[in-house]
């Protein structure tokens, strides 16, 4: 699908989104605790779908009505099961060191660029405390065998989702493991979230700094608070963030939590500071916020760098490169390098055909640039937001967007 973009300013109030992130922590929770769990989210993706798919097939029972969860947990992982991420790098690396915990046996299935984005040094880790891993093809990973209790360590630099699977996981072993995340972490804000989601449902750890061990605190496993409610998405507000930004009149967002610890909340903070021109922004612990706020700077004074953002070429996309091609797709002067993304503002950009490249956020960083185009934006694969956003073309519209919606 394509929708065609008539340039025009946006005005209203928007809900933020269920937060997708936060959504998976407390499902995955959920699904391992004593007793069912009642988790409230107004609204699904696909990623989120995802996981919870895939804690059905674990042997969860998990009912979506009226715009809530009810989970039953897991008691005994079927062999053979079939665990489909579709394109959910966070369902996948969550999931895997708990099925690894479990014993269970059977193997997911990867989509999109999923089976392109890396999972060492993860892999070895679970396979050198009793997991069974393989490639059988080039979607799918096969597990077997059954974690044991140990010192687990893992670099803080490559990914949260790592050290957040392993936190999942390791209370689930008999006998105590300590996590040790070695060198510098990186989206400390996720890992928090995952702490705090393993706190609701009664578990806690000491340790907060790379390098420390990681020990629980307190033991008895997953219970369960019988009710909670996913949070408002800092990652989805962002866009109109920044869309507020860039247009003539106001958008209010309402339902976030201004001392969440999800790190996207930066985003409120770091727009304005574009747009005063010159900035440089570190994208290590933000790499999500990169698309909404280089559309941004392809409109604001001055030049601006995104630094520390290599990981962006694992994404959906490569987004340094997919996020340069868009902006200068529009008439934006935008230059990637190995590791950075240098863009040089412009008062108004012009316009023009963008490929999504099958991103969520590429697509929508393209409907906030063309609020300074002078010629209509045109973007290719538009159906793409479905992976975290599906309501956003409607959210657009809501606005006061002129959208027009084509089948390819």
């Amino acid at each position: 699908m394509k929708v065609i973009i008539q340039p025009g300013p946006l005005e209203g109030e928007l809900r933020a989104v269920p937060s997708k992130s936060q959504a998976h922590r407390l499902l995955i929770c959920a699904a391992l605790a004593d007793r069912p769990t009642v988790l409230e989210c107004g609204m699904l993706n696909k990623d989120i779908e995802a996981t919870a798919s895939c804690l059905q097939a674990m042997g969860a029972e998990v009912q979506y009505r009226c715009g809530a969860f009810r989970i039953v947990p897991i008691r005994t992982v079927p062999r053979g099961a079939v665990l489909d991420c579709g394109e959910s790098g966070s369902t996948l690396r969550f999931l895997l060191p708990v099925v690894c915990a479990l014993g269970g046996e059977g193997r997911f299935l990867l989509r999109g660029r999923l089976p392109e984005r890396p999972l060492s040094p993860l892999w070895e880790e679970l396979e050198r405390h009793g997991a069974a891993l393989s490639r059988p093809v080039r979607d799918a990973v096969a597990f077997s065998g059954r974690l044991g209790p140990g010192v687990y360590s893992i670099p803080g630099d490559i990914s949260s989702q790592y050290i957040s699977g392993l936190l999942f996981a390791l209370p689930l072993l008999e006998g105590e493991s300590v996590l040790i995340p070695t060198g510098r972490l990186e989206s400390a804000g996720y890992l928090k979230m995952t702490k705090q989601a393993q706190a609701l449902f009664g578990l806690s750890w000491s340790g907060e700094q790379a390098g420390e061990s990681w020990r629980l605190v307190s033991g008895g496993g997953y219970r369960s608070p019988g009710q909670a409610e996913v949070e408002g998405d800092w990652s989805g507000a962002s866009f109109w963030l920044a869309a507020d930004a860039l247009s003539s009149r106001k958008i209010r967002i309402t339902g976030l939590d201004p001392d969440s610890a999800q790190g996207d909340r930066a985003a409120a903070e770091l727009i304005p500071r574009i747009r005063q021109g010159g900035a440089v922004i570190d994208a290590g612990n933000i790499p999500d916020l990169v698309p909404p706020l280089a559309a941004v700077a392809a409109a604001s004074p001055g030049e601006t760098r995104f630094i520390n953002a290599g990981r962006l070429r694992l994404k959906e996309s490569d987004r340094l490169q997919s996020v340069c091609a868009m902006l200068n797709a529009l008439g934006a002067e935008a230059e990637e390098k190995p590791e950075e993304l240098i863009i040089r503002g412009k008062e108004t950009l012009r316009g023009g055909v963008v490929d999504s490249c099958r991103d969520h956020r590429i697509a929508m960083s393209a409907a906030v640039a063309a609020l300074v185009c002078r010629e209509p934006v045109t973007i290719l694969g538009a159906e793409s937001v479905e992976k975290s956003y599906p309501a956003f073309w409607q959210d657009y519209r809501r606005l006061g967007g002129s959208i027009r919606e084509e089948e390819i």
